[in-house]
């Protein structure tokens, strides 16, 4: 019988989208040997400003319910919402380990952590989402001194229809959009099938691409002093600090 992993390294409690059947298969994927993720769902059923808004609040519930379960770090898992405003992500962490007693931190920190630690100043950023979402995504990059020098969304709303977009719409796009000057791209959602297409498009382009799964793996990783990994998943794990 082979070992049965409970994660004796790090356990860590994530919280996702409800309709989200991506982000789970492509974290397992990814985590190291002694690391497991332990999932919680929050009602998200829409991209809508309204529908971001009501999982935020959700948040509460979540974390004391991944308490239970005495994880090492809780993770707010959404990058649409965390990206939400320049304040969101960090204002939700607060608000997990202040009613969790738990470490804490969200997809936007990750995504903004893997940027700076890749050195990519101007980003070609690819999502699936609603023109409005892109434009706040956009936003919070800049906030943060990233310049989008390009930028596509599917115009697709709910987490269900984007599960359904095979790896190829990513590199097709990234190809579409290719352009020298870029440092990096971003395959930003985690409710997509990104994984799969980091390295293809990292051989196609020479350059690193990040998603919002592996950079919230590579992020919870070193940032709790984990320094291997599943192989496969791109440039960014080659960097061994947070």
């Amino acid at each position: 019988m082979p070992a049965i992993d409970y994660g004796e390294r790090l356990r860590l409690g994530v919280m996702v989208p409800s309709g989200n059947v991506i982000a789970e298969p492509q974290i397992h994927a990814m985590l190291p040997a002694g690391v497991v993720a332990y999932i919680t769902r929050l009602e998200l059923r829409g991209s809508s400003e309204a529908e971001l808004i009501k999982m935020s609040r959700q948040v509460e519930s979540g974390a004391k319910l991944l308490a239970d379960a005495q994880v090492g770090a809780v993770v707010f898992h959404c990058t649409a919402v965390s990206t939400f405003s320049a304040q969101m992500g960090q204002e939700i962490q607060q608000r997990i380990e202040q009613v969790s007693g738990l470490p804490a931190f969200s997809t936007s920190e990750a995504i903004v952590a893997a940027l700076r630690g890749l050195r990519a100043k101007k980003i070609i950023l690819l999502t699936p989402y609603l023109e409005e979402v892109n434009v706040r995504e956009c936003a919070f990059l800049a906030h943060h001194g990233f310049e989008v020098i390009a930028q596509m969304g599917l115009g697709i709303d709910t987490n269900a229809e984007m599960g359904k977009l095979s790896e190829q719409v990513w590199v097709d796009q990234a190809l579409k959009l290719q352009d020298p000057q870029a440092d990096a791209y971003f395959i930003s959602c985690t409710a997509v099938r990104s994984a799969e297409a980091i390295e293809r498009i990292e051989a196609l382009l020479d350059r690193p691409v990040i998603t919002s799964n592996q950079a919230m793996v590579w992020f919870g990783l070193r940032k709790y002093g984990i320094s291997d990994h599943a192989p496969g998943y791109g440039r960014l794990f080659d960097l061994q600090s947070v």
